[in-house]
């Protein structure tokens, strides 16, 4: 089922708020049952696992002692070992004080120092596991363009129909041979040279018989994809829509849209859409975007927010799983290294601190995902969860990565911190994080 059939259902705000929740909680069930499960492997018992903070609406209680429970606010969850004071993990001096050494050796602070870090690294490493399987299995669904470009579903263009049809391998447009994919500056040029008319004429090999038929441009203005929050997604464009003219002026290729929004130095521009055989106008104000380059720096362009592509799906084979599972591994370290430098150039002012979202910017994007379908949300969900998990590495006390720090300096020196000294930091710590998640709130709010 696809997700995007149940939107008419609800009204949009109360639409985004369910996303939000939805993908929010499958994350952090999985990053607290990462604590969970080691810590449990590594001789930690626990009281309570939680989905949610406050009120309970739904509890149970296993055989192994520990309450499942669902909360009344769903923004986060936590699990608590034996020994912890509160669901921030403080220790609780006073029930601790009251155990043998057999019992302590079951709470989160008795137990020894490579059984706590492992507990408390796994929530991040299974945030990054879901995000690899997810990653992996997407792909695996959707497979890859093979040598042979051959023709799946062709979209509904305004210059349809075409004689171009599903199963035909092409073989040449406009007179040029096609080139191997796997040489990008080859393709490249090849779809640089074509000419920018609609139709053009296909060389194709339709059961073994080689025929010229009409085809559209190959990379035809449609929008295939659209970046939630963008200017595109907030004028009501959608999947499917074809761009026919801009300011009176007929376009028939994708490049011709990216060049007058590029150009056009964030003026507004007066665009004719295409949808369901009917022509409609939008105007549009393309927006100031910093991008992530390849070298690990950014550069700022004007964008709308859409994504396109080819003229016709193109058929797809069959990954195998270790090619899936390796490419998802990559899909996972790009965006935490696309994160990371995010939030380094932001923090040197060489880009707009308003690349950071808060929770209304997530729980809005969840939604547009949410809109485009099944397989977006969920691909946002695998992107998600890949940022919670870095996030909660980062060294700051109240998050994992902070408890990490307190471990090392306990593995150098021999004991742990004082507990004094650990409150203090803890309360540093949480005021950090309250600003962080008030910032993004601000950003949420004003930035354009």
């Amino acid at each position: 089922m696809d997700i995007s059939t149940l939107i008419p259902s609800f009204g949009s705000g109360a639409l985004t708020v369910i996303w939000f929740v939805v993908a929010l909680s499958i994350i952090v069930a999985i990053h607290e049952y990462g604590h969970y499960i080691v810590g449990r492997w590594s001789g930690i018992g626990a009281d309570v696992f939680s989905i949610g903070f406050g009120p309970v609406l739904w509890s149970r209680v296993d055989k192994r002692g520990t309450q499942w429970q669902i909360a009344a606010i769903p923004l986060g969850g936590y699990v608590k070992f034996k020994g912890d004071a509160n669901a921030a993990s403080g220790k609780d001096g006073e029930a601790m004080g009251e155990m043998d050494e057999s019992e302590l050796r079951h709470t989160m602070h008795g137990a020894p120092l490579w059984a706590r870090a492992s507990t408390v690294l796994a929530g991040p490493v299974f945030n990054f596991i879901l995000s690899i399987l997810i990653f992996a299995g997407v792909m695996m669904f959707n497979g890859q363009v093979g040598d042979k470009l051959i023709v799946g579903q062709v979209w509904d263009l305004p210059n349809a129909p075409y004689e171009l049809q599903q199963g035909d391998v092409v073989l040449a447009i406009d007179g040029q041979r096609i080139p191997s994919f796997d040489d990008p500056e080859a393709f490249d040029g090849f779809v640089q040279g074509m000419s920018k008319t609609d139709p053009l004429r296909y060389l194709v090999d339709r059961n073994g018989a080689e025929m010229e038929v009409s085809g559209p441009y190959l990379y035809p203005p449609i929008v295939l994809s659209l970046a939630p929050r963008s200017a595109a997604y907030n004028a009501g464009l959608e999947v499917g829509d074809v761009f026919t003219a801009i300011d009176g002026a007929p376009i028939v290729a994708f490049s011709q849209l990216k060049d007058a929004v590029e150009t056009g130095n964030g003026r507004t521009l007066e665009l004719s859409v295409s949808r369901d055989g009917v022509t409609q106008p939008f105007a549009l104000s393309p927006r100031r975007v910093d991008e992530p380059q390849a070298d690990g720096g950014f550069v700022t362009n004007w964008r709308i927010g859409i994504g396109g592509g080819l003229a016709f799906e193109p058929a797809t084979e069959t990954l195998g799983v270790g090619d899936a599972m390796t490419a998802g591994v990559r899909q996972t370290g790009r965006i935490m290294e696309g994160s990371i430098s995010g939030l380094y150039h932001m923090i040197t002012g060489a880009i707009s601190s308003c690349n950071l979202s808060g929770p209304v910017g997530i729980a809005q994007t969840s939604a547009a995902m949410a809109s485009q379908g099944t397989q977006s949300f969920i691909w946002f969900i695998a992107v998600l969860s890949t940022a919670i998990g870095l996030l909660n590495l980062f060294p700051i006390p109240m998050l994992d990565g902070g408890h990490l720090v307190f471990y090392a300096y306990e593995a150098v020196v021999g004991k742990p911190p004082a507990d004094g000294v650990v409150r203090v930091l803890m309360t540093i710590g949480l005021t950090l994080v309250l600003g962080m998640m008030a910032f993004g709130l601000t950003n949420d709010l004003f930035c354009p």
